[in-house]
């Protein structure tokens, strides 16, 4: 996230990646012109309010809603250490997202809200035609942050050892076989199902950081991060004159410091530094910082710099998901909290055939 989370699983908004994707796809006109993907009209989507937290003692781990008979969809991923595509199948694909984006020790609602997420964002893929971001062509995502992080199957078989492998192989099997061929939708689509590790109290509107407004990715309330999350606040020290050569700036008016905008999630849209204006993005990214809300001050010859949160804010928290999980929300709960107005429903195509590009 995704992306991934990194930001998790960060995607490209930018729809100048269409017309790259519909070149990449020509040479398989005819296998796509006979897939259409149908995606059911739906009522109005559900109120995305936070829900009432459950009563102690009451805490469900009940199935969502029995999902249809997962499609036997495989479809080609490129695994980038390996440089090699294998085919995998969707079932498959999110197993291996969750192990590899989420940690297994993080309650199940929290895994079942992971293992939704990572399967709507390839649905989506799906949807769009879209092969954004590919270092090679044949496969519709990698298997790292660029998409969303991935392992294969052999990868999860050693990845734990001692007493708790076979408990946690069977709590990722759960999470995935619960939430079965369930994505997330709004106006009958699946939605871009960005997360990331924690956040600063608050996520981020989507036009904040990138540049589409998407309804359903709106800024939400986090109160959890802070007490569940290790990566809530960070410290950085810059000497001053590696903080101004890294924004451009005269070391001399490296001092002059102001935020002129900040977003509905509390962080940093513009601000003013050496005589020099920069969105928060530019300054996460020069100054290699974990998230876009942060503090500078100048102590002495160097610059102190306080950030809250991780990744880039937009959708789901991670961190937020296993609060929200550890005080007795649903896996359901968790994502109509984070996806503003989106409905859980079962996954409708597309064809194989199309899948397999």
């Amino acid at each position: 996230m995704a992306g991934h989370s990194a930001g998790r699983a960060a995607a490209s908004l930018d729809g100048r990646h269409l017309a790259a994707a519909w070149l990449l796809l020509m040479a398989t006109a005819a296998v796509i012109a006979a897939s259409v993907i149908a995606w059911r009209e739906r009522a109005a989507p559900a109120d995305a309010a936070l829900p009432a937290a459950p009563q102690a003692g009451t805490r469900s781990d009940a199935v969502l809603d029995p999902p249809a008979e997962a499609l036997p969809i495989t479809f080609p991923i490129y695994l980038t250490r390996e440089q090699r595509i294998e085919s995998v199948t969707l079932e498959q694909y999110v197993r291996g997202v969750v192990a590899a984006e989420m940690p297994i020790e993080f309650e199940l609602e929290a895994l079942k809200a992971q293992a939704i997420a990572a399967r709507t964002y390839i649905a989506r893929r799906f949807a769009k035609l879209d092969v954004s971001n590919m270092p090679v062509a044949g496969a519709w995502v990698t298997d790292t942050e660029a998409h969303q992080a991935y392992l294969t199957d052999e990868d999860i078989d050693g990845k734990w050892t001692g007493p708790q492998r076979e408990a946690n192989l069977a709590k990722l099997d759960r999470a995935v076989r619960e939430t079965q061929n369930l994505i997330m939708t709004h106006g009958g689509e699946p939605i871009l199902a960005v997360y990331f590790s924690t956040s600063n109290g608050f996520t981020e509107n989507s036009e904040d950081y990138w540049s589409e407004n998407l309804p359903y990715l709106r800024s939400v309330e986090s109160g959890w991060d802070r007490n569940v999350s290790p990566k809530f606040r960070a410290e950085l020290r810059l000497p001053k004159e590696e903080f101004a050569e890294r924004l451009g700036i005269d070391k001399r008016k490296a001092d002059q410091i102001r935020v002129l905008e900040r977003s509905e999630g509390r962080r940093v849209k513009k601000i003013r530094i050496g005589g020099k204006t920069f969105t928060g993005r530019e300054v996460r990214e020069k100054l290699g910082l974990p998230s876009t809300a942060f503090e500078i001050r100048m102590d002495g010859e160097e610059a102190a710099i306080t950030s809250y949160g991780h990744g880039h804010g937009v959708g789901m928290s991670q961190y937020g998901a296993q609060g929200m999980a550890l005080a007795g929300y649903t896996a359901e709960d968790i994502l109509k909290h984070y996806y503003t107005g989106i409905t859980i429903e079962p996954y409708q195509g597309p064809d194989p055939a199309l899948a397999a590009r």
